[in-house]
């Protein structure tokens, strides 16, 4: 692997992707479940990050997504290398926790393995939900720059809780974006492998986009993808995206991820991170730096 950005920076963006994906989930919890129209009639432009909303957070409260994502970095952190078990075992602790939200297919797939010990639930066409695609990140920072190794982490963390192609596919895409944009990639780069993405599965076809931001991982990737290149920084894509409401803290999420990591540490606004718990932060880059150097990249830093 040749990096075609300094190590310091790949670490810098890698704690930048975590840390956007915080501040998306928190910034877009507040207007999840409502209608563009609502978000507009309420607040104009939605951009600050001030709890409340249907879960009533605290300001810079996270939820699941951000949640989940921990629960993977915490299992390969104890484990010290890549387990399906260690994580099904942080998802239950997790569950157990009685979290402030967690989606239907989710908890389904995490009390199958309380029960029955399950690693991989079955197939299910109805299984396209998100909740696979948000997690994604840890997975493709421990097997950056090695995308068959990415391809099996992603399905086998995915399939803990959901088995479909859609949820499949967008969490190999999410996790191929991510390597790609560590290595330096630019945005006609990765808009080019979006395409191809796209030709491949044209349901995810986000060009003219539809707005439609539901939890179906499909409405999920076509709002992310459309806000992320429109965007012409990381407050833009994260203000386009969560101003669709709908399941706005995934795509929040998910957005802020990539544009995280696209825009560096020192483009997500100073009052957006004043907002966030200063532990979890920590949390956040600590995983970050870890993941990053236990991966087959870690060798080269």
């Amino acid at each position: 692997m040749i990096l075609s950005i300094e190590p310091t920076e790949l670490k810098e963006r890698a704690r930048a992707a975590f840390i956007g994906m915080a501040i998306g989930d928190a910034l877009g919890a507040t207007v999840e479940f409502m209608t563009t129209t609502e978000i507009t009639a309420q607040y104009g432009v939605f951009k600050e990050i001030i709890g409340g909303g249907w879960l009533r957070l605290k300001p810079g409260q996270v939820t699941d997504d951000t949640e989940m994502a921990l629960c993977i970095a915490r299992a390969v952190t104890k484990n010290q290398g890549w387990s399906r078990e260690a994580i099904a075992q942080e998802f239950a602790k997790w569950l157990k926790s009685r979290p402030v939200d967690c989606g239907d297919t989710c908890r389904k797939g995490i009390r199958a393995y309380m029960l029955h010990g399950t690693l991989e639930v079955p197939y299910n066409q109805w299984d396209g939900g998100n909740g696979a695609a948000m997690r994604m990140l840890p997975a493709a920072l421990l097997s950056l720059p090695d995308t068959e190794l990415l391809k099996k982490y992603a399905l086998e963390q995915a399939r803990l809780t959901h088995h479909q192609d859609y949820s499949d596919a967008a969490c190999i895409c999410l996790g191929v974006l991510i390597h790609q944009i560590l290595q330096g990639a630019s945005k006609s780069q990765l808009r080019h492998e979006v395409d191809g993405f796209v030709t491949r599965f044209p349901s995810f076809c986000f060009d003219p986009y539809r707005g439609l931001a539901t939890g179906y991982v499909v409405d999920t990737l076509q709002t992310v993808f459309y806000w992320f290149f429109k965007g012409r920084s990381f407050e833009d894509c994260l203000i386009g995206t969560v101003n669709q409401g709908a399941d706005a803290d995934t795509t929040g999420a998910i957005c802020g991820m990539l544009a995280g990591a696209y825009y560096g540490l020192e483009a997500i606004p100073k009052r957006w991170l004043k907002k966030m718990d200063p532990k979890l932060l920590r949390e956040l880059e600590e995983h970050a730096d870890r993941l990053i150097m236990a991966s087959p990249a870690g060798r080269f830093l």
